[in-house]
């Protein structure tokens, strides 16, 4: 905790995902040094190792996942069980729901990545919670600004995520919230936030496209 403010990351990537790098001790440290006060671990059509992490490090964790729906990538935050990848955008929304977790929308407008388009999102408007207004690896590529004033029309919360997939991405990009967050009161926490609007270290861009080989070599050399 900076101050009187409690440091939120709603957007991270361990080693369980493909393209991820975060490993267990890096969370930890990360935590323990007050660089963030709570972490959302978002790892792409899984929950395992959030699960893992959240059993060890108590509520200072949320356990999320970046879905791959048929009709872009969504994540579901405050979730219990995994939901598979490859289903379609309704079905993916109604899985969080049913859970009782929230709608998160990461890079909305953004194409590589297949964010969410303009008339995805004012199809599906009640059912988002979260909007990530900023990414932290989102530098050239992304819309902050129409993410923004997508939010602000809709009345939907925002937050500012890093989306990191290596450890030094942590701690850059975050939303400062009043209280510490729960389920119950993120969203309002989000309304009053202090957003550090920080793109990650141009080296950590190809943390993704490097966690894929290295990956890959592991899954090969297991074989």
């Amino acid at each position: 905790m900076k101050g009187s403010r409690y440091k939120l990351d709603l957007h991270t990537h361990s080693i369980i995902s493909q393209d991820g790098g975060i490993t267990a001790a890096q969370y930890e440290k990360v935590l323990q040094s007050g660089e963030l006060d709570c972490i959302a671990i978002t790892d792409h059509n899984e929950t395992s190792f959030a699960r893992i992490m959240q059993k060890k490090l108590g509520n200072k964790i949320i356990i999320g996942e970046e879905i791959s729906t048929r009709g872009g990538e969504i994540i579901g935050l405050y979730l219990h069980e995994t939901i598979p990848g490859g289903i379609s955008l309704d079905e993916a929304i109604a899985s969080i729901k049913h859970q009782g977790g929230l709608v998160y929308i990461p890079h909305p407008f953004e194409r590589i990545r297949k964010g969410l388009q303009q008339e995805t999102l004012e199809r599906i408007t009640t059912d988002i919670d979260v909007i990530e207004v900023f990414n932290g690896r989102g530098r050239f590529r992304d819309n902050p600004l129409f993410a923004q004033q997508f939010a602000l029309k809709n009345t939907i919360p925002q937050a500012a995520s890093s989306d990191a997939h290596g450890w030094r991405g942590l701690g850059q990009t975050s939303s400062a919230l009043k209280e510490f967050p729960t389920q119950k009161n993120l969203k309002q926490l989000l309304l009053t936030a202090l957003f550090d609007k920080t793109y990650t270290p141009f080296y950590t861009f190809f943390y993704p496209l490097l966690n894929r080989i290295k990956n890959n070599v592991v899954l090969v050399g297991d074989n």
